[in-house]
């Protein structure tokens, strides 16, 4: 049992000054007064929150960071297809740290949007699960799948097209993840299998209604990228004749259980079937701004009642896995496109998003997501003596508008203090750190075989030459 003394928490015209008890996984008091403290931690010139979620990112994709040519997404890929396919110690240092990246930026839930190892998908799948529990972040793990092979993402357009056969059938795919469900889906652990296929550009129907059929057998969440692109548009388009949001409609994909990363082209029918859907869109700031995709009309959405929240995206498509910059970003970029200030998003609104909103795109607003008596102690203290969090204004402007720097103080992930005066308890985070150095080395951009492939179809289909 934890009893955080005299934290500051939000309310509704302000903030007040409380005791936050903690027993077993859940909060179980909030009060100015609490007489029996087991444990107290001070909570003086603190600020404590529900734990954010980085609802979509790819943690593999650490291995490429800071190195990947500044390309339009379709191009993108065919770069990062010609890297060497990691191998697993290099997924186990990558998930630990985008987990500790992601606790470090307020962040108790990570969505990882999982590359699987070609022939070794359990093995990838067991490694990453390992990983987070040894952090012990709560974690949703997608395993990132198609049965299309990469050509097949690109519109066609008026040239015939062939594509190679993927290297693996549609069933097989799927009883991987049926596999995985039963080896590692264990919520009660803080660990959760996502049904992911990785988007319409390179599954197939049967691929997407298997995944469906797996939801509803388990009770998973699903998880899937839509519309990132104009190029993806198009394709939709030639696929199915009809727009993606209104095909994955048809096919009976979208739902109160189903997060969607990007969404940048979506039209007006589009947004009223997410909301009417209860979808969640998941929105990527950073990486949409870095592949040129698109400003995701997120304010439209939240107009319209669709759920959205914040993800990171991967590491090497944001180049970063901090939690509060894509917050930050995520909300003020958005006062360019619309003139009407009273629907910009404001700190408190961004911090419900990131939180509340991450709760709902995973099913679990009665259990996360706000300081409320009974729901699990996911919570993140932060530090308001922090020289970045000063000079005393508001607290949570300070943390999503500025530019915080070590300003988390303590992380509880289920109940479970992981966090301590701003250190992973958990696991070794110097040789972590002393790994990651040793596993790599210094690179420069590259030129890629598959990119020299595909861009002269790239940018005749897309207008371009």
């Amino acid at each position: 049992m934890d009893t955080i003394i005299n934290v500051l928490i939000p309310v509704e015209n302000g903030y007040d000054t409380v005791h936050v008890q903690i027993i077993d996984n859940a909060i179980a008091a909030i009060s100015p007064m609490i007489d029996a403290i087991a444990t107290a931690i001070d909570g003086k010139n603190k600020l404590l929150l529900p734990g954010f979620v980085n609802a979509h990112t790819h943690s593999s994709e650490m291995w490429q960071r800071g190195i990947m040519s500044m390309f339009p997404l379709e191009l993108w890929l065919a770069e990062l297809y010609d890297f060497a396919p990691l191998d697993i110690e290099k997924l186990y240092l990558s998930a630990l740290g985008t987990a500790v990246e992601t606790l470090l930026s307020g962040g108790t839930t990570v969505v990882d949007h999982l590359v699987l190892i070609p022939g070794k998908e359990l093995e990838t799948i067991a490694t990453a699960v390992r990983a987070y529990q040894e952090v012990g972040i709560r974690a949703f793990v997608a395993p990132l799948i198609q049965d299309e092979s990469l050509s097949a993402g690109i519109p066609s357009g008026e040239s015939e097209q062939t594509h190679e056969p993927y290297f693996r059938s549609t069933q097989a795919t799927l009883e991987i993840i049926a596999e995985a469900v039963k080896q590692f889906h264990r919520p009660d652990e803080g660990i959760y299998i996502v049904t992911a296929p990785t988007g319409i550009q390179l599954c197939s129907d049967a691929l997407f209604t298997g995944c469906i059929e797996l939801s509803e057998k388990y009770d998973l969440c699903r998880h899937s990228h839509l519309l990132e692109t104009k190029a993806q548009e198009k394709l939709a388009q030639e696929k199915y004749g009809c727009s993606a949001v209104e095909h994955l409609k048809r096919i009976g994909y979208l739902g109160d259980r189903t997060s969607l990363a990007h969404c940048v082209h979506l039209t007006e029918a589009d947004i009223t079937i997410l909301a009417e859907t209860k979808s969640t869109v998941v929105h990527n700031p950073l990486s949409n701004l870095r592949l040129g995709s698109g400003i995701a009309p997120i304010l439209k959405y939240r107009q319209a009642g669709v759920n959205v929240t914040f993800g990171c995206d991967g590491a090497s498509s944001n180049d970063s896995q901090d939690l509060l910059e894509a917050i930050k970003i995520g909300s003020i970029l958005h006062n360019l496109t619309d003139k009407d200030y009273q629907h910009w998003i404001t700190p408190r609104q961004a911090v419900e998003m990131a939180s509340f909103g991450g709760a709902k795109a995973l099913n679990m607003a009665d259990q996360l997501g706000s300081l409320t008596v009974g729901k699990k102690a996911d919570l993140v203290m932060y530090d308001l003596t922090s020289l970045s969090l000063l000079p005393r204004t508001d607290p949570i402007g300070l943390l999503v508008l500025g530019r915080p720097t070590n300003v988390v103080d303590r992380v509880w992930v289920n109940g479970k203090q992981i966090v301590a005066d701003g250190k992973v308890k958990t696991i070794d985070v110097d040789n972590l750190r002393q790994e990651l150095f040793n596993h790599s080395q210094w690179q420069t951009t590259r030129t890629s075989l598959t990119v020299g492939q595909i861009e002269a179809h790239y940018r005749r289909v897309m207008g371009l030459n």
